[in-house]
């Protein structure tokens, strides 16, 4: 008789739970999954901290434009269409997230990335092409060692030194 091979099953759950999600932050890691990839990284130093809240400090709500409350948050994991986990640096969203105990499953309209020495091939390798995927309208990469500012958005780049304020589509603004 003929052996059976057996096929490998398909995760219809997130590969990272949340208990997997609270040890990390325990033992002071940030955990991501993205297209299949299990990326773990040491949380933030107090530089990368004060930059985002500077960042942060400075949202601006729209000045002609009605409907979006530029409701942002620091370092809260994303669980995207496709089981992926993103932890971005800031993420604004025009409404806030339904309140839950869990991961938030809505989409951002803007992430902010703040590169940390040693993690700037995530940022620019991994995060950056994950994004643009998933069709976020406003893409900020910032690099505080040199100030150097990359805005991605429909579809262009534009590059700028720190300081400078930004108006993002959903027209919310802040100073990066």
């Amino acid at each position: 008789m003929p052996t059976k091979l057996l096929e490998r099953p398909v995760l219809s759950e997130p590969f990272i739970t949340d208990e997997l999600l609270r040890r990390a932050d325990q033992a002071g890691m940030r955990i991501e999954y993205v297209n299949g990839l299990a990326i773990w990284e040491a949380s933030p130093v107090i530089l990368h901290q004060k930059v985002t809240d500077r960042i942060r400090s400075g949202m601006k709500a729209p000045l002609h434009k009605a409907g979006c409350e530029c409701i942002h948050y620091p370092d809260i994991y994303i669980l995207f269409p496709d089981g992926s986990i993103k932890r971005p640096d800031i993420s604004i969203f025009c409404e806030d997230p339904p309140q839950q105990e869990t991961m938030c499953e809505t989409l951002p309209e803007v992430v902010i990335e703040i590169i940390s020495k040693g993690y700037e091939k995530k940022d620019w390798e991994v995060s950056l092409p994950f994004y643009q995927l998933w069709n976020i309208p406003d893409i900020v990469i910032f690099d505080p060692s040199n100030g150097k500012v990359s805005h991605y958005h429909g579809g262009q780049t534009d590059e700028y030194a720190s300081l400078v304020e930004l108006t993002f589509a959903c027209g919310c603004r802040t100073t990066i």
